[in-house]
């Protein structure tokens, strides 16, 4: 996807560092990738946070349709400028094929789900991300998605799902209904950036973005707007009042041009390692302005799916079997025989 704005300053001492580091770190990192990663990372590890504070005045589709309508708003004057509508209705069903699994259904689950568990458990949860955006590229064909250490990520994070759910239900600190409601947002935030990244490269981010808050702001106008005058009538806090419009302007406006950015940047793949950034984030303000408590089931769950993720997530190339590898000649190196 084309990218907009100008290249970003000159790399510091401590980015040159970074892209001296082997393997897969000198492969993630340029000024402007790790840039865009932490401020991603960072801006999306907050809505958890405002979701919570939004619940205390506002229902689920209120907070839907108001966060993607200021977003629409803001953006929709700036691509009709830059000519960046027309591109996107073009592609209009890529573009609302992204908006269905980024924001229709992920961001009602999350909502849902965050009425009866923490924000920071939400958190955690979407963690899984990598591990089912590489389970999803494996299915679409990539041989590197089989590799090994790709599988024991797979297994690894599974482990700490099921050891989660299981410890903290067992012990009744939570449902399994909002923890399948996570899961399946994620799975949503697994197949958006995949579909974007090979059906909507052509289309300015911009005109992307817009469009997508657009079509749910259509999708969820009359729910929002059946309860919506009641609920400000009530008078919600003030707290509900600002998390609201922070999730509109900073979490879907701004965050949406830097994550098509970042997908640009540095593959849809290891886009999802923000994920990781996510979670802490939405760890520290759950625990210490919500007073969140860590159950057990957090404690032995968060490593695995960590790990798991952080495995299956890694860049890899092919992997090819023992039994099939040949060594050309020539150069020594290793790959499938030619009639494969």
């Amino acid at each position: 996807m084309r990218g907009f704005g100008p290249k970003g300053p000159a790399p510091s001492n401590i980015f040159a560092v970074i892209r001296e580091l082997p393997g897969h770190y000198a492969g993630l990192v340029s000024a402007r990738g790790l840039f865009l990663f932490l401020a991603v990372g960072i801006i999306w590890g907050t809505p958890y946070f405002f979701i919570a504070l939004a619940l205390e005045g506002f229902s689920t589709p209120s907070i839907v349709w108001i966060r993607v309508t200021l977003g629409a708003l803001v953006l929709l004057p700036i691509a009709i400028a830059r000519g960046a509508l027309k591109p996107a209705l073009k592609a209009w069903p890529w573009v609302l094929g992204f908006a269905v699994f980024e924001m229709v259904f992920p961001w009602w689950f999350i909502i849902e789900a965050e009425r009866s568990i923490s924000s920071s458990l939400a958190g955690l949860l979407i963690t899984t991300v990598p591990f089912v955006a590489a389970l999803t590229l494996g299915l679409m064909g990539e041989r590197a998605a089989w590799h090994p250490k790709v599988i024991l990520g797979l297994v690894l994070g599974f482990s700490g799902v099921v050891a989660l759910v299981g410890i903290d239900a067992f012990a009744g600190h939570i449902e399994l209904l909002p923890v399948l409601m996570m899961l399946g947002a994620a799975v949503g935030y697994a197949l958006a950036p995949i579909m974007a990244d090979r059906n909507l490269k052509e289309v300015p981010t911009l005109g992307v973005i817009t469009v997508s808050l657009t079509m749910v702001s259509v999708v969820y106008a009359i729910p929002a707007l059946s309860v919506l005058p009641a609920e400000i009538q009530a008078s919600p806090p003030a707290s509900s009042v600002i998390s609201v419009v922070y999730l509109g302007l900073v979490a879907s406006a701004a965050a949406f041009i830097l994550f098509f950015s970042l997908i640009k940047e540095i593959g849809p793949g290891r886009a999802t390692l923000i994920t990781y950034v996510n979670v802490v984030v939405a760890f520290l303000l759950g625990v210490i302005f919500l007073n969140e408590p860590l159950t057990i089931g957090f404690l032995v769950g968060f490593p695995l799916i960590v790990a798991g993720s952080f495995l299956a997530s890694r860049s890899r190339e092919e992997y090819i079997p023992k039994k099939k590898r040949v060594v050309t000649e020539a150069t020594g190196e290793i790959g499938l025989p030619e009639h494969l």
